[in-house]
Protein backbone atom coordinates (compact mmCIF):
# COMPACT_ATOMS: atom_id res chain seq x y z
CA UNK A 1 0.00 0.00 0.00
CA UNK A 2 0.99 3.75 -0.89
CA UNK A 3 1.88 4.09 2.75
CA UNK A 4 2.76 7.90 2.53
CA UNK A 5 -0.98 8.89 1.61
CA UNK A 6 -2.20 7.39 5.25
CA UNK A 7 -4.58 10.23 6.61
CA UNK A 8 -3.67 10.85 10.38
CA UNK A 9 -6.28 13.53 10.28
CA UNK A 10 -10.41 12.97 10.96
CA UNK A 11 -12.60 11.75 8.32
CA UNK A 12 -15.45 13.53 7.98
CA UNK A 13 -19.01 12.11 6.54
CA UNK A 14 -22.23 14.53 6.51
CA UNK A 15 -25.51 13.31 6.90
CA UNK A 16 -26.68 13.05 3.20
CA UNK A 17 -23.85 10.89 3.04
CA UNK A 18 -24.14 8.72 5.75
CA UNK A 19 -27.83 8.30 5.40
CA UNK A 20 -28.16 8.46 1.72
CA UNK A 21 -29.04 4.38 1.17
CA UNK A 22 -28.43 4.42 -2.39
CA UNK A 23 -25.03 4.67 -1.64
CA UNK A 24 -22.81 0.91 -0.32
CA UNK A 25 -21.98 1.35 3.12
CA UNK A 26 -18.30 1.40 1.46
CA UNK A 27 -18.92 3.89 -0.50
CA UNK A 28 -19.61 6.30 2.39
CA UNK A 29 -16.50 4.99 4.24
CA UNK A 30 -14.13 6.04 1.26
CA UNK A 31 -15.94 9.08 0.56
CA UNK A 32 -14.75 10.04 4.65
CA UNK A 33 -11.26 8.57 4.21
CA UNK A 34 -10.99 11.76 0.92
CA UNK A 35 -11.98 13.83 3.18
CA UNK A 36 -9.00 13.04 5.34
CA UNK A 37 -7.00 12.39 2.27
CA UNK A 38 -7.84 15.94 1.10
CA UNK A 39 -6.86 18.06 4.68
CA UNK A 40 -3.46 18.70 3.56
CA UNK A 41 -3.75 19.58 -0.49
CA UNK A 42 -7.17 20.46 -0.33
CA UNK A 43 -7.50 17.40 -3.55
CA UNK A 44 -7.21 13.79 -2.79
CA UNK A 45 -4.55 12.43 -5.20
CA UNK A 46 -4.60 8.88 -3.90
CA UNK A 47 -4.86 5.75 -6.78
CA UNK A 48 -7.34 3.56 -7.68
CA UNK A 49 -4.73 1.04 -6.21
CA UNK A 50 -4.30 2.48 -2.78
CA UNK A 51 -8.11 2.50 -2.59
CA UNK A 52 -8.53 -1.40 -3.45
CA UNK A 53 -5.86 -2.36 -1.52
CA UNK A 54 -6.95 -0.62 1.61
CA UNK A 55 -10.31 -2.23 1.27
CA UNK A 56 -9.52 -5.35 -0.58
CA UNK A 57 -11.40 -4.70 -3.80
CA UNK A 58 -10.41 -5.06 -7.38
CA UNK A 59 -9.53 -1.29 -9.25
CA UNK A 60 -12.89 -1.87 -11.10
CA UNK A 61 -14.93 -1.98 -7.94
CA UNK A 62 -12.76 1.27 -6.99
CA UNK A 63 -13.63 3.08 -10.21
CA UNK A 64 -17.42 2.28 -9.92
CA UNK A 65 -17.45 3.98 -6.22
CA UNK A 66 -15.86 6.80 -7.31
CA UNK A 67 -18.19 7.06 -10.12
CA UNK A 68 -21.32 6.81 -7.71
CA UNK A 69 -19.83 9.33 -5.43
CA UNK A 70 -19.37 11.70 -8.67
CA UNK A 71 -22.94 11.08 -10.04
CA UNK A 72 -24.45 12.28 -6.82
CA UNK A 73 -22.29 15.31 -7.37
CA UNK A 74 -20.78 14.91 -3.50
CA UNK A 75 -17.10 14.94 -5.23
CA UNK A 76 -15.24 16.42 -8.24
CA UNK A 77 -12.87 14.77 -10.50
CA UNK A 78 -9.89 16.31 -12.19
CA UNK A 79 -7.51 14.59 -14.69
CA UNK A 80 -4.22 16.23 -14.96
CA UNK A 81 -2.70 16.02 -18.50
CA UNK A 82 0.82 16.10 -20.11
CA UNK A 83 1.36 17.65 -23.30
CA UNK A 84 0.45 14.40 -24.68
CA UNK A 85 -2.73 14.09 -22.98
CA UNK A 86 -1.63 11.38 -21.22
CA UNK A 87 -3.03 11.06 -17.76
CA UNK A 88 -0.36 11.95 -14.92
CA UNK A 89 -2.50 12.90 -11.89
CA UNK A 90 -6.35 12.58 -10.34
CA UNK A 91 -7.30 15.16 -8.39
CA UNK A 92 -10.63 14.11 -6.33
CA UNK A 93 -12.27 17.73 -4.77
CA UNK A 94 -14.74 17.30 -2.00
CA UNK A 95 -17.51 18.93 -2.78
CA UNK A 96 -20.44 20.54 -0.72
CA UNK A 97 -19.11 19.45 2.70
CA UNK A 98 -19.80 21.17 6.24
CA UNK A 99 -16.52 21.92 7.55
CA UNK A 100 -15.17 23.68 3.89
CA UNK A 101 -18.24 26.30 5.28
CA UNK A 102 -17.77 26.16 9.17
CA UNK A 103 -14.01 25.26 9.78
CA UNK A 104 -15.23 24.09 13.37
CA UNK A 105 -13.33 20.37 13.13
CA UNK A 106 -9.66 20.56 15.62
CA UNK A 107 -7.12 19.72 12.50
CA UNK A 108 -8.72 22.28 10.52
CA UNK A 109 -7.60 25.02 13.02
CA UNK A 110 -3.74 24.87 12.40
CA UNK A 111 -4.63 24.24 8.70
CA UNK A 112 -4.04 26.72 6.22
CA UNK A 113 -4.83 24.51 3.39
CA UNK A 114 -8.57 22.92 2.60
CA UNK A 115 -10.54 25.85 2.91
CA UNK A 116 -8.15 28.31 0.82
CA UNK A 117 -7.41 25.55 -2.25
CA UNK A 118 -10.97 24.78 -1.82
CA UNK A 119 -12.30 28.31 -2.31
CA UNK A 120 -9.44 28.52 -5.66
CA UNK A 121 -10.90 25.92 -6.82
CA UNK A 122 -14.69 27.53 -7.11
CA UNK A 123 -13.26 30.02 -8.26
CA UNK A 124 -11.26 28.73 -11.18
CA UNK A 125 -14.93 26.84 -12.15
CA UNK A 126 -16.74 30.57 -12.15
CA UNK A 127 -13.40 31.73 -14.16
CA UNK A 128 -14.25 29.12 -17.08
CA UNK A 129 -17.76 29.47 -17.33
CA UNK A 130 -17.36 33.30 -17.95
CA UNK A 131 -14.67 32.29 -20.40
CA UNK A 132 -17.26 30.58 -22.81
CA UNK A 133 -20.08 32.94 -21.98
CA UNK A 134 -17.63 36.02 -23.25
CA UNK A 135 -16.62 34.25 -25.80
CA UNK A 136 -19.47 35.12 -28.14
CA UNK A 137 -19.82 38.34 -26.74
CA UNK A 138 -16.34 39.49 -27.08
CA UNK A 139 -15.11 37.72 -30.80
CA UNK A 140 -11.51 38.40 -30.29
CA UNK A 141 -11.45 36.48 -26.92
CA UNK A 142 -9.97 33.19 -27.16
CA UNK A 143 -12.47 29.84 -26.88
CA UNK A 144 -11.24 28.03 -23.82
CA UNK A 145 -8.42 25.82 -23.69
CA UNK A 146 -10.18 23.15 -21.89
CA UNK A 147 -13.23 23.03 -24.50
CA UNK A 148 -11.59 23.27 -27.75
CA UNK A 149 -11.24 20.09 -28.90
CA UNK A 150 -15.25 20.04 -28.96
CA UNK A 151 -15.65 23.65 -30.00
CA UNK A 152 -17.60 23.03 -33.00
CA UNK A 153 -20.05 20.45 -30.98
CA UNK A 154 -20.48 22.90 -28.05
CA UNK A 155 -21.36 25.80 -30.92
CA UNK A 156 -23.98 23.48 -32.62
CA UNK A 157 -25.58 22.83 -28.93
CA UNK A 158 -25.69 26.21 -27.77
CA UNK A 159 -27.04 27.37 -31.38
CA UNK A 160 -29.67 25.07 -30.57
CA UNK A 161 -31.02 25.84 -27.18
CA UNK A 162 -30.38 29.53 -28.20
CA UNK A 163 -27.94 30.11 -25.98
CA UNK A 164 -25.86 32.55 -27.45
CA UNK A 165 -26.39 36.45 -27.32
CA UNK A 166 -25.30 39.49 -28.35
CA UNK A 167 -24.08 42.77 -26.58
CA UNK A 168 -27.54 44.10 -27.60
CA UNK A 169 -29.40 41.34 -26.50
CA UNK A 170 -28.03 41.59 -22.75
CA UNK A 171 -28.67 44.92 -22.35
CA UNK A 172 -32.42 44.27 -21.92
CA UNK A 173 -31.94 41.13 -19.67
CA UNK A 174 -31.14 41.36 -15.72
CA UNK A 175 -27.90 40.26 -13.98
CA UNK A 176 -30.15 37.05 -12.68
CA UNK A 177 -30.91 36.11 -16.06
CA UNK A 178 -27.61 36.76 -17.56
CA UNK A 179 -25.84 34.21 -14.63
CA UNK A 180 -28.76 31.77 -15.45
CA UNK A 181 -27.42 31.83 -19.18
CA UNK A 182 -23.92 31.26 -18.12
CA UNK A 183 -24.25 28.67 -16.02
CA UNK A 184 -26.86 26.60 -18.64
CA UNK A 185 -24.60 27.26 -21.66
CA UNK A 186 -21.37 26.02 -19.71
CA UNK A 187 -23.38 23.06 -18.83
CA UNK A 188 -23.90 22.41 -22.05
CA UNK A 189 -20.58 22.46 -22.98
CA UNK A 190 -19.96 19.74 -20.33
CA UNK A 191 -22.25 17.81 -21.33
CA UNK A 192 -20.66 17.43 -25.03
CA UNK A 193 -17.25 16.82 -23.47
CA UNK A 194 -18.25 14.14 -21.47
CA UNK A 195 -19.73 12.58 -24.47
CA UNK A 196 -23.33 12.99 -22.97
CA UNK A 197 -24.91 15.18 -26.31
CA UNK A 198 -26.14 12.26 -27.65
CA UNK A 199 -29.24 12.31 -24.43
CA UNK A 200 -29.87 15.97 -24.95
CA UNK A 201 -32.75 15.15 -26.60
CA UNK A 202 -34.00 14.76 -23.12
CA UNK A 203 -34.65 18.72 -22.40
CA UNK A 204 -35.29 21.51 -24.63
CA UNK A 205 -34.52 24.97 -23.74
CA UNK A 206 -37.89 25.89 -20.99
CA UNK A 207 -36.59 22.15 -19.20
CA UNK A 208 -33.32 23.47 -18.80
CA UNK A 209 -34.60 26.71 -17.69
CA UNK A 210 -36.50 25.35 -15.39
CA UNK A 211 -34.25 22.71 -13.72
CA UNK A 212 -32.54 25.73 -12.77
CA UNK A 213 -35.20 27.46 -11.43
CA UNK A 214 -36.34 24.27 -9.26
CA UNK A 215 -32.27 23.84 -8.22
CA UNK A 216 -32.61 27.95 -6.86
CA UNK A 217 -35.74 26.98 -4.93
CA UNK A 218 -33.50 23.89 -3.29
CA UNK A 219 -30.49 26.41 -2.42
CA UNK A 220 -32.51 28.58 -0.89
CA UNK A 221 -35.01 26.10 1.21
CA UNK A 222 -31.62 24.50 2.43
CA UNK A 223 -29.57 27.31 3.57
CA UNK A 224 -27.88 26.78 7.11
CA UNK A 225 -29.25 22.91 7.18
CA UNK A 226 -27.74 19.50 6.79
CA UNK A 227 -28.34 19.55 2.92
CA UNK A 228 -27.56 23.14 2.52
CA UNK A 229 -25.88 23.96 -1.45
CA UNK A 230 -22.35 24.98 -1.13
CA UNK A 231 -21.40 25.20 -4.90
CA UNK A 232 -24.71 26.04 -6.71
CA UNK A 233 -22.71 25.37 -10.40
CA UNK A 234 -21.80 22.02 -9.72
CA UNK A 235 -25.16 21.43 -8.14
CA UNK A 236 -27.47 22.26 -11.41
CA UNK A 237 -24.82 20.23 -13.27
CA UNK A 238 -25.06 17.38 -11.71
CA UNK A 239 -28.74 17.55 -11.26
CA UNK A 240 -28.59 18.08 -15.39
CA UNK A 241 -26.57 15.14 -15.69
CA UNK A 242 -28.74 12.90 -13.36
CA UNK A 243 -31.45 13.85 -15.37
CA UNK A 244 -30.09 12.47 -18.37
CA UNK A 245 -28.75 9.79 -17.22
CA UNK A 246 -31.94 8.49 -15.51
CA UNK A 247 -32.65 5.18 -17.03
CA UNK A 248 -29.72 4.60 -18.39
CA UNK A 249 -26.50 2.77 -17.09
CA UNK A 250 -24.02 5.39 -16.49
CA UNK A 251 -21.35 4.08 -17.94
CA UNK A 252 -22.49 3.39 -21.41
CA UNK A 253 -21.68 6.29 -22.78
CA UNK A 254 -17.98 6.73 -22.19
CA UNK A 255 -18.29 9.37 -19.93
CA UNK A 256 -15.28 11.38 -17.90
CA UNK A 257 -15.53 8.72 -15.11
CA UNK A 258 -15.08 6.13 -17.44
CA UNK A 259 -11.97 7.09 -18.59
CA UNK A 260 -10.91 6.83 -15.16
CA UNK A 261 -11.27 2.80 -14.88
CA UNK A 262 -9.78 2.39 -18.25
CA UNK A 263 -7.08 4.61 -18.21
CA UNK A 264 -6.59 5.79 -14.77
CA UNK A 265 -6.33 2.32 -12.18
CA UNK A 266 -2.88 3.44 -11.51
CA UNK A 267 -2.78 6.84 -11.28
Amino acid sequence: MESEFKANYYAIIPSYVRYNHNLKFAERLMYGEITALSNKEGFCFASNRYFAELYGVSLSTISRWISHLSEFGYIDIELIRNEKKEIVERRLYVMDTPYTQNNQYPYMQNSQYPIRKKRKDNNININRIDRLFYYFINKGQKFPDELLEYKNDIIDVLEKYEMIYSKEMLEVLTNENIEKIKLISYCLAMLVKENLKNLLHKVNRSKLINLYDECKIREKENISTDNEILNFQNYYYKSLKNKLLEGQNPYFCGTKNDEIENEGEEI
